[in-house]
């Protein structure tokens, strides 16, 4: 079986779901999943995907798609998966050769498949994304079950030099900027956290500059820039033992959800409604305390504040965050 998500980090992770569900129901199948380049290293050394295919989606985007359907073609796989409503991956499942072609409705290429499922999206429909990933698993064997990664060895071994004592960790950025809880806000969260608790702040390559600002000007003594320092499985496996994580509605969540690590979801711009929010079991989401009416403004959030002021995120208020944090 093949499973295509070639969207964001945190859609992958999410992805990793129906993994456990189709190996728990059919420990012994085959199980590829088709990523784009860059998401690959989440499956490093997972114990039962067998295959990661990889779509470069920066340089030569159409000429790796059809290399691409030539690799699925030659395979013959008995299912594809199509989790995204695009037509790349649509075109990608039509022509696969598969016996059963399955995605959403909202697919332009749908009428190609085997199987259709309605796509429930919104804020009424009571959904968390791996619900409506679910639906797409007609065989009465599988049952939902959370999404997991799974870091190895080494990538607890690296990080363990960091896990001597009680520590939060805390991802300031996102891809949008909307979904980003604002820089003066984190700073200010910062410095009113215990002096006795080590802080490190997560995130990519392109994050530690704003890590390293907000550190810089909270005054905290005992912060640790680790942006661009820990790969993903590293991230997660650090994020696990974590007094707390603070995170946006973002990637971070979502490795937070896939190694049951406690969390703090801020949501500035987007909603809980849209189902993208934590799993953990001991979880928490923080946002403004009243209606907007422009929230949200959108579904993955915008590059500035449409109308101008951002309350959404500059009026949660910091003891929020606080009340989220467990005694010390």
């Amino acid at each position: 079986m093949l499973i295509i998500q070639t969207a964001f980090i945190g859609d992958v992770v999410l992805a990793s779901a129906m993994l456990e569900s189709l190996h728990q129901a059919y420990p012994t199948a085959d199980l590829d999943i088709l990523v784009r380049k860059g998401n690959e290293s989440l499956f490093t050394g997972h114990p039962f995907l067998k295959n990661t295919l990889i779509w470069n989606k920066q340089k030569d985007k159409y000429k790796h798609l059809w290399q691409l359907l030539t690799q699925i073609r030659k395979h013959r796989y008995d299912a594809v998966i199509n989790l995204q409503r695009y037509a790349a991956t649509g075109f990608l499942t039509a022509f696969s050769g598969a016996k059963e072609r399955i995605g959403f409705d909202k697919n332009p290429l749908s009428s190609l498949f085997t199987k259709v499922i309605q796509h429930q999206m919104g804020n009424n429909t009571g959904l968390h994304e791996i619900e409506r990933n679910q639906l797409l698993l007609h065989w009465p064997a599988t049952k939902l079950c959370m999404p997991k990664l799974y870091p190895t060895e080494n990538d607890f071994h690296f990080v363990e030099p960091f896990k001597q004592g009680k520590y939060i960790c805390f991802a300031p950025s996102s891809v949008w900027m909307t979904k980003q809880f604002p820089p003066e806000k984190w700073i200010a969260f910062l410095q009113q956290l215990p002096s006795t608790i080590q802080v490190y702040a997560m995130g990519g390559p392109s994050d530690y500059a704003l890590c390293q600002q907000i550190i810089d000007q909270s005054g905290h003594q005992r912060s640790t820039n680790l942006a661009g320092k820990c790969n993903f499985l590293q991230s997660a496996a650090l994020m696990k033992d974590a007094l707390m994580n603070y995170v946006n509605d973002s990637a971070p969540m979502h490795f937070c959800s896939s190694v049951n690590a406690p969390v703090t979801a801020i949501y500035c711009s987007t909603i809980p409604g849209f189902g993208y929010g934590p799993l953990s079991t001991k979880s928490y989401i923080v946002q403004i305390n009243r209606d907007l009416a422009c929230r949200p403004c959108g579904l993955h959030g915008k590059n500035q504040c449409p109308e101008g002021h951002f309350d959404c995120g500059y009026k949660i208020e910091i003891a929020q965050l606080m009340r989220c944090l467990p005694a010390t």
